[in-house]
């Protein structure tokens, strides 16, 4: 198992010790931060240009890393500034119209709902929940049942923001393929948190950020497009590097690139570039076993404590534990809990809206520990949500 001790000290020094935010932003480590910083000052002695032509091996190594680590091929990957932009960018070019369905999962990250519902509006196709299980994960009977010729797409969050749930994707991308509906998979919880192979997933497309469990630079993500899918695909714009001039004409280019733009931050790249590669040199499987054990530990002792109530579904579940203190509103344990020191999430119900509204909560508080986070740290985080819990009992 991986120490977390030696993940620790490849932090910066001053990152703060009880961090338990990964679900929103990882820690990223010196090394990213070293290559972040080397290329700035490159740019500032060669110019931008100059710097970006230094170091384009190293770019073309970053779209090479996120194949291996999605088991999928270079030309499949584009590079964006997050996971929103690249999943907005392929849902804009697959051309919805009047009578189309798009099917959701209960556990829908908000971003990508209110996307879907404003083209819809402009478009006239239509949105729709699919049923759930009594554990929260997608009811698959009720997806089949609804695959019907005028579904034009599935949208999955995989491991939704606001717990600690994992949804059955391969088995949806069985039945997506069968079907012959493409399966657009929310991978932002997953991807550097659990090991991800896009083909035995069966998705078409799959999108993450660099800045959460890959503990990259915010302002990167990825985006998988499947070969054969991609030719279905027309973005609605294009400038010179998406669609490059052949000496008569703009033809979009053949490869997912055709979904970035001709500008972009070479430094944070960069930087995404060290993170993708020290996750694979880690081991996405001794990852998963660090942060399970981390998430187990907090769940269980979390447990214990009167008055607080997990959130969680699923059977199988992630690094994001939520829960509830009885008498307290989560912002106010969020920041209770941070005059000791803990750093941890609100999750409301703009970010999971279904879910949330179906289950009547309104927010939760979320904690999500990484492979540098030790033992003792939760045992800490226990102990303070443990005071906040009994000073509430005992108050009038």
């Amino acid at each position: 198992m991986l120490d977390p001790a030696i993940l620790r000290a490849g932090l910066p020094a001053g990152t703060p010790r009880h961090y338990f935010n990964n679900a929103g932003a990882s820690l990223m480590p010196q090394a990213v931060v070293d290559a972040i910083t080397a290329h700035l000052a490159l740019e500032s002695s060669l110019g931008a240009y100059g710097a970006a032509g230094e170091r384009q091996g190293a770019v073309d190594q970053v779209y090479r890393s996120a194949a291996r680590l999605l088991g999928c091929d270079a030309d499949e990957i584009a590079l964006t500034d997050s996971h929103s932009r690249g999943w907005q960018a392929v849902i804009a070019a697959m051309g919805l119209k009047r009578g189309d369905r798009v099917l959701v999962g209960r556990s829908e990250w908000g971003g990508n709902y209110a996307a879907l519902l404003h083209i819809a509006r402009a478009t006239g196709a239509t949105v729709q929940q699919v049923g759930c299980e009594a554990d929260g994960t997608i009811d698959l009977d009720d997806l089949a049942y609804n695959l019907d010729a005028s579904v034009r797409m599935v949208s999955l969050t995989w491991l939704p923001a606001n717990g600690g749930l994992v949804n059955p994707a391969a088995a949806v991308g069985a039945l997506t393929r069968a079907a012959g509906v493409p399966f657009v998979l929310d991978a932002a919880q997953a991807v550097g948190q659990m090991p991800v192979d896009v083909r035995a997933l069966g998705c078409d497309v799959l999108t993450a950020p660099g800045r959460k469990w890959l503990r990259g630079p915010r302002g990167t993500g990825l985006l998988y497009v499947r070969r054969g899918f991609l030719e279905t695909l027309h973005p609605p714009t294009v400038d010179h590097f998406t669609a490059p001039w052949n000496g008569s004409e703009y033809v979009l280019r053949a490869d997912a690139r055709r979904f970035e733009a001709s500008e972009a931050s070479v430094a944070l790249r960069l930087g995404l570039g060290v993170a993708l590669e020290g996750a694979l040199a880690l081991g996405v499987d001794n990852l998963r076993q660090v942060i399970g054990a981390r998430a187990t530990q907090l769940r269980e002792g979390l447990a214990r404590i009167d008055g607080v109530r997990l959130r969680d579904l699923g059977t199988a579940q992630s690094g994001l534990v939520s829960f509830t203190l009885e008498g307290l509103a989560p912002v106010q344990v969020q920041a209770q809990l941070a005059g000791e020191g803990m750093v941890l999430a609100v999750n409301g119900m703009a970010y999971t809206p279904l879910d949330m509204r179906a289950r009547g909560l309104h927010e939760i508080v979320r904690a999500s520990p990484h492979a540098y986070t030790t033992a003792d740290e939760i045992d800490d985080l226990l102990a303070a949500v443990r005071n906040l819990a009994a000073g509430q009992a005992a108050s009038p």
